[in-house]
């Protein structure tokens, strides 16, 4: 689970709330089916679309926190009578839980969690450190690897999982289908050798959707003729995306290209309709 969730489960332990949640939706709105809010005597975690439709959820959750009762749903017309002009309509359910709810949250929110797009991550320097900060918010599960020793942050998000693996490449035999995969390690060979591995998975079983190479088009440029001399096809070489980022946001800094890189992984979410 990410920290939003896991802080929400934390805080049930200690204090009942009203849990909002968006369970259907016309239209258009603010936010989909499956969309959350936790409402607590004294603070709120999540959203399910802000302005005022969020305040008249706020407005009908507070009373259901000392006068409990069973499920309710109402729904909510996203027109002039809410100041909103999306058009749309939304039917928000509101629902009382304490800390023996926790059981039944905690297994919502992990097969939630396991229909999440995994990432395969291969390097552990300062960009993949600044990615690994971004997509620790997002909808992804996250394999992190590097071949060396110690590089890890001795703190994750709930959503990364970090792995030693030497020599890094053999771990590529191994990832979850679908995944995304990105290349960033300290050394273009361990660049290049787990590219190779990479494209010679695509090959036998065509299950990396998405395969992205940090670094310059010279070094692209440089690559192909590597591995086209490893006897690779033009349209296998197709498939890797370098440069990575979006196009159009200038900077080298890692948290600006960790936030490039994470919208073109977004990006490939939605265009498979994975979530």
């Amino acid at each position: 689970m990410v920290a939003l969730e896991t802080q929400f489960l934390e805080l049930l332990t200690l204090q009942p709330a009203v849990w909002v949640t968006v369970q259907a939706h016309r239209g258009s709105v603010p936010r989909e089916a499956g969309a959350w809010m936790a409402v607590f005597t004294d603070r709120t975690l999540g959203s399910i679309g802000g302005g005022h439709l969020e305040w008249q959820a706020l407005d009908q959750a507070r009373p259901l926190l000392s006068h409990p009762s069973g499920l309710s749903a109402r729904r909510f017309a996203l027109g002039p009578s809410l100041g909103q002009c999306c058009g749309g309509e939304v039917t928000l359910q509101f629902e009382h839980v304490n800390a023996s709810d926790l059981p039944r949250l905690r297994q919502h929110f992990a097969a939630q969690q396991a229909l999440w797009p995994p990432i395969a991550l291969f390097g552990g320097g300062h960009v993949a450190a600044a990615l690994v900060q971004v997509v620790g918010h997002l909808p992804f599960l996250v394999h992190w690897l590097d071949s060396r020793d110690g590089i890890f942050p001795l703190t994750l998000p709930a959503n990364v999982q970090a792995e030693h693996s030497d020599p890094v490449q053999h771990a590529v035999a191994g990832l979850a289908p679908g995944s995304r995969v990105l290349i960033m390690s300290f050394s273009h060979a361990e660049d290049l050798d787990v590219l190779a591995a990479c494209l010679l998975r695509q090959r036998l079983r065509g299950d990396l959707p998405w395969i992205g190479l940090i670094g310059s088009r010279s070094k692209w440029t440089v690559f192909r003729h590597r591995l086209a001399e490893r006897g690779f096809s033009d349209a296998e070489l197709a498939q890797v995306i370098s440069p990575i980022g979006v196009p159009g946001i200038a900077g080298k800094a890692p948290e600006v290209i960790a936030v490039a890189v994470a919208a073109q992984l977004l990006q490939t979410i939605r265009s498979t309709k994975d979530i």
